[in-house]
């Protein structure tokens, strides 16, 4: 495993690029690459790195990089999940990927997970070379999130996160530093995802680079962040991997998603919850299937 470097914007994103340890899915042009993108506020060391070992043992190269703002990268402010900034992110990371040593440059396939399982189906529309695209419990429509947020953590808790989010962006406004709240907390907390026992679930999978803060701002834009519009524009193939038990992000728009993309979709289900697939067997079976896939369209 190797830590490099590559440009977004006037910033760099750090990443990891893991070579192929076989020449399984060796070609003509090289071996492929799948770029892993990290989900909501997270980082490539929230338990991404066993997916990444997978692929790398079966044959392919992988880059798994942190967004600008968090993690190992730069780019400020800090903590800032911003939509536009992330896709520019992610079409870096696949241009990058193309420049990697023995990679086919035709074979990338970016890879996001939750809501970074939305912003791969936006890029791969935008970026016709890419060869096939993978979504793991993903972030489709932010509406039916937020929907599904104000039944699990009530509307007094949607009105309390527009509040902070409204205090955040009049700082960003004027200059001031961010107003930050927590990614996950108890009921009754500042975070944006308020739930029973969330913090000891993200913590199982947090790494040593992952802070439990996020600028409050992300509240107002959340609900515009709709990537199933996407869908239907795809080129390629997809994977979409549904967790059907999912309480963060619908299962159900996620199956929309696939609908939406037709012949070009493969719509798998699990029966999990949204963080269950960073754990144990949930996994090795997620990470097996993706394989499959990749096999075949590869």
């Amino acid at each position: 495993m190797h830590e490099i470097t590559f440009a977004s914007g006037s910033d760099r994103c750090s990443a990891w690029h893991l070579p192929a340890k076989s020449d399984a899915f060796e070609g003509p042009g090289g071996r492929p690459c799948v770029v892993i993108a990290p989900g909501f506020a997270a980082t490539r060391d929230n338990s991404l790195l066993g997916y990444a070992e997978e692929f790398a043992a079966a044959g392919i190269d992988v880059l798994l990089f942190d967004y600008r703002g968090f993690g190992e990268s730069g780019g400020r402010p800090r903590q800032l999940v911003s939509v536009r900034r992330q896709r520019e992110d992610l079409h870096a990371a696949i241009a990058a990927a193309r420049r990697l040593p023995g990679v086919d440059a035709e074979r990338i396939v970016p890879s996001g997970f939750s809501y970074s399982g939305g912003h791969v189906v936006a890029v791969a529309a935008q970026d016709r070379r890419v060869a096939a695209t993978i979504s793991v419990t993903p972030a489709m429509d932010g509406i039916p999130v937020l929907l599904q947020l104000a039944r699990t953590a009530g509307l007094r808790h949607i009105a309390r996160s527009s509040a902070h989010g409204l205090r955040d962006g009049l700082r960003a406004l004027t200059g001031r530093p961010p107003y930050f709240v927590a990614v996950v907390g108890e009921p009754g907390s500042r975070a944006i995802f308020a739930r029973e026992g969330g913090e000891h679930l993200y913590s199982a999978i947090a790494g040593p680079s992952w802070r439990n803060e996020v600028c409050a701002r992300v509240a107002l834009q959340a609900g515009f962040n709709r990537p199933i519009r996407f869908a239907s524009r795809l080129a390629c193939p997809l994977l979409v991997q549904v967790a059907t038990c999912d309480t963060i992000a619908p299962a159900a728009t996620a199956r929309r998603a696939a609908a939406k993309a037709g012949a070009h979709a493969e719509l798998r289900e699990y029966p999990l919850d949204h963080m269950d697939v960073y754990l144990g067997t949930a996994q090795e079976q997620i990470v097996a299937d993706q394989l499959d896939f990749l096999r075949r369209v590869l």
